[in-house]
C-alpha cells in the first residue's frame, strides 16, 4: 500500500481543492485562500501561487523564518458520482515567507515550510515528518486518475461490477463504482442496500497507464473465470 508521506504527497501535487489557513485572516472568503497552484520543490518545500495583491502575499511579505505559521489542508472528491465523494483529506503545517524574486505578471510566489504533516483518507489517518514528505514521490497514476476512473465507470461498469465474484462470499450492492486507482490497485465501491468499498490489489505496482492497462486487463480476466 501506499505511505502515509506518499499519500500525502500526492494529494499536495493532485488539483484537489486547497484553502490555505493562518492566524489574523480567518475572516476572508474561501476563494481568498486558495492558491491559484502549488507544487514542492527539491528540498521538500510547497510552493504556492497568489494574486500578488492578495491578502495573504501582504501577510508573507512582512514575515521572517517561522514567523507566520500556517495550515494548508486540502480535501479530495471523488471524479466520478458515488455516495461519500469525499475521499480523504491532508493537511501541511508549517511556515509561511514569500519567495524573493520568485513572480509572475500578477502572481507571486509563497514557500511553505514544511513542519510536518497528517492525512486522513481512505487508507487510514496517519502523521508524516517533514523528511518523510520531502522524500515521497507522489502516485505515477494521480495525474491521469480522474481521467481514469470516469473511463472505467463510464466504459467498463459490466467489468467493473464483475470484479465482485473476487471477493469470495461476500455479497451486497447493486452497483459498483470505482473510486480509486493507483499503482498498487483499484478500489471500488458496491452500493445499494449493503455500500462497502473493496480494494483489488495488481500482482505487481505498475508505473504508468500503458502497465495498468495490463493490470486491469489481468483483474477483470480473473474476474471472468
Amino acid at each position: 500500500m501506499p505511505s502515509a508521506a506518499e499519500r500525502t504527497r500526492t494529494l499536495v501535487q493532485s488539483t484537489c481543492s486547497s484553502v490555505l489557513l493562518l492566524p489574523g485572516l480567518d475572516a476572508l472568503r474561501p476563494d481568498q485562500l486558495m492558491p491559484d497552484a502549488r507544487t514542492v520543490d527539491t528540498e521538500g518545500d510547497v510552493l504556492l501561487a497568489f494574486a500578488a495583491d492578495s491578502p495573504v502575499v501582504r501577510a508573507a511579505t512582512h514575515a521572517q523564518a517561522d514567523e507566520l505559521p500556517v495550515v494548508l489542508e486540502i480535501t479530495d472528491v471523488a471524479p466520478v458520482s458515488v455516495p461519500h465523494r469525499i475521499r480523504g483529506r491532508a493537511w501541511v503545517s508549517g511556515w509561511l515567507t514569500r519567495v524573493p524574486g520568485a513572480a509572475e505578471p500578477g502572481r507571486t510566489t509563497l514557500r511553505l515550510e514544511v513542519g510536518e504533516a497528517y492525512v486522513d483518507d481512505l487508507w487510514g489517518a496517519e502523521s508524516v515528518e517533514a523528511d518523510e514528505f520531502a522524500a515521497a514521490v507522489p502516485d505515477p497514476l494521480s495525474e491521469h486518475e480522474a481521467e481514469l476512473l470516469q473511463h472505467l465507470h463510464a466504459a467498463h461498469s459490466g467489468e467493473v461490477r464483475m470484479l465482485r465474484s473476487l471477493l469470495g462470499g461476500r455479497t451486497g450492492g447493486t452497483a459498483a463504482v470505482p473510486v480509486g486507482v493507483d499503482r498498487f490497485g483499484l478500489r471500488v465501491r458496491f452500493t445499494g442496500v449493503n455500500c462497502f468499498d473493496a480494494r483489488f490489489d495488481f500482482p505487481e505496482p505498475v508505473r504508468d497507464v500503458a502497465e495498468l492497462r495490463r493490470a486491469m486487463h489481468a483483474l477483470f480476466e480473473a474476474a471472468g473465470r
